[in-house]
């Protein structure tokens, strides 16, 4: 069985988008300051656009030479992981803070 590749891009974009997210969404869970929530808000903004451009730059990589770029198109489905990762966090804050 082959090892899932992806480009350095796509893959170091993902890490740091979830691990800073996860890391506001922990830290506001545990001390459950409201600055964090704005800070949250301003993260997921800023992140948003950051994976919305890296990911429009790895499907163009991936859909001009589909054979030879295949890292670039698992690069694609591993940045979308972060809409349902955002989708279940913000479900759990207004489940639990309203």
């Amino acid at each position: 069985m082959k090892k899932v590749q992806y480009s350095t891009i796509g893959r170091n974009t993902f890490l740091a988008s979830f691990l800073s997210g996860t890391l506001l969404f922990l830290s506001y869970m545990i001390t459950k300051a409201d600055f964090l929530l704005i800070l949250g808000f301003y993260f997921v903004v800023i992140a948003a656009v950051a994976n919305l451009l890296v990911l429009l730059y790895e499907l163009l990589e991936f859909l001009t030479d589909v054979p030879d770029k295949k890292s670039s198109g698992n690069s694609v489905l591993l940045l979308l992981l972060n809409i349902p990762i955002m989708i279940l966090y913000l479900f759990i804050l207004f489940t639990y803070h309203m």
